[in-house]
């Protein structure tokens, strides 16, 4: 594992390279009749960027650096709103959003139920294990307001639903997160949940502490899926552990696409086009392509989640798939649309308790 945790000379200058130049956002939220909205929530995306709006609705980020980048805004009782943005220049840029009320619509025949239900407990402690995750980070990962939480089961599906942040305390790499969450839903073996977070990292109550929370945080950052993007741009997939194959799609199922059981090796420059511009590169794959990490093997509780205790654990394994097409990745390994990537395998295991913000590095 150690032989990984030294990022090479590429991925270093592409560090540098993404706090060179940053851009400035301002604008307004306002309500539909073009009232200001005091107080919303206007951040960068899984990102320690954020900000609330003044009296006047009026927001501004400063130092945000150039590239890909989500624009997310909340404000309770009304629908969030977002934009994926793609910052060429360092220059401000005005964003102005209108926001409409919520009225969440449920399925005919659904329930919904709240904390004081006797069905309540069981189900945050089955939302808390599938969203936060069931890795070791997880053990010390809190949500700290459950109660803004309502959930439904039924015929198999199930949704938690809320019109406020959830306040997550991360004791394990030392961050409190806002996360906005707008869907959650478990089917079968597929969960599927989309939302933002906002970070801040905490006060180290000790230099031990602040030791500890370093180790963890780069052990989160080592064989990530950014981790895996930074080593891609820079050309040096092998050299910081990653191995890749190609599989192809073998149909469909409730569950989604299938994988053929055949593999083949594939270079991994090959995943990535030119882009519009010299800093930026186009993400296109078919099928799915297998991604092994030899820097670390399988945790223990990785084993219990696919249900297979009595293997050996092996090098970490994953597949990833698109499912919007082709997208554009900035210089920093930040994918312009979210969402066009699905992660299976070891890093869908590993949820909320163990992200990073997106601008974090591991030191020397």
């Amino acid at each position: 594992m150690r032989r990984f945790l030294l990022l090479s000379t590429g991925l270093l200058l592409l560090v540098a390279a993404a706090h060179a130049q940053t851009a400035t956002l301002v604008g307004t939220v306002t309500d539909d009749e073009g009232e200001p909205l005091v107080g919303a929530h206007v951040f960068i995306a899984v990102s320690m960027i954020g900000t609330t709006t003044d009296t006047e609705g009026g927001y501004r980020l400063t130092g945000v650096p150039l590239g890909a980048h989500r624009l997310y805004v909340s404000s309770l009782g009304f629908e969030p709103a977002g934009q994926d943005l793609l910052l060429r220049e360092a220059r401000v840029y005005t964003h102005d959003f209108v926001l409409q009320v919520d009225v969440i619509e449920l399925e005919e025949g659904v329930v919904v139920e709240a904390e004081g239900d006797p069905n309540w407990k069981r189900r945050l402690e089955k939302f808390t294990r599938l969203f936060i995750g069931e890795t070791p980070n997880a053990q010390e990962t809190t949500i700290l307001n459950p109660e803004v939480l309502s959930f439904s089961e039924r015929g198999g599906k199930f949704t938690a639903y809320t019109d406020d942040a959830l306040l997550i305390e991360n004791r394990a790499l030392g961050y409190r997160v806002q996360y906005f969450l707008n869907d959650f839903v478990n089917e079968r073996t597929r969960v599927r949940y989309d939302g933002e977070p906002l970070f801040e990292e905490m006060e180290p109550e000790s230099d031990a502490q602040a030791a500890a929370w370093a180790a963890n945080r780069r052990q989160a950052f080592i064989g990530s899926f950014r981790h895996f993007m930074l080593a891609l741009l820079a050309g040096k997939t092998e050299e910081q552990g990653f191995t890749t194959y190609a599989r192809q799609q073998d149909g469909m199922s409730p569950a989604g696409p299938q994988m053929s059981q055949n593999r083949y090796p594939i270079d991994a420059n090959e995943l990535l086009q030119p882009g519009e511009v010299a800093r930026e590169k186009t993400l296109h794959f078919e099928g799915f392509v297998e991604v092994i990490f030899r820097g670390e093997k399988e945790d223990p509780a990785y084993l219990e989640w696919q249900q297979q205790s009595r293997r050996r654990p092996k090098f970490q394994t994953s597949w990833l798939t698109m499912e919007r097409g082709p997208t554009t990745v900035d210089y920093k390994g930040d994918i312009l649309d979210p969402y066009a990537v699905t992660l299976m395998g070891y890093l869908a295991f590993e949820r909320i308790a163990d992200d990073v913000p997106k601008e974090y590095r591991p030191g020397r």
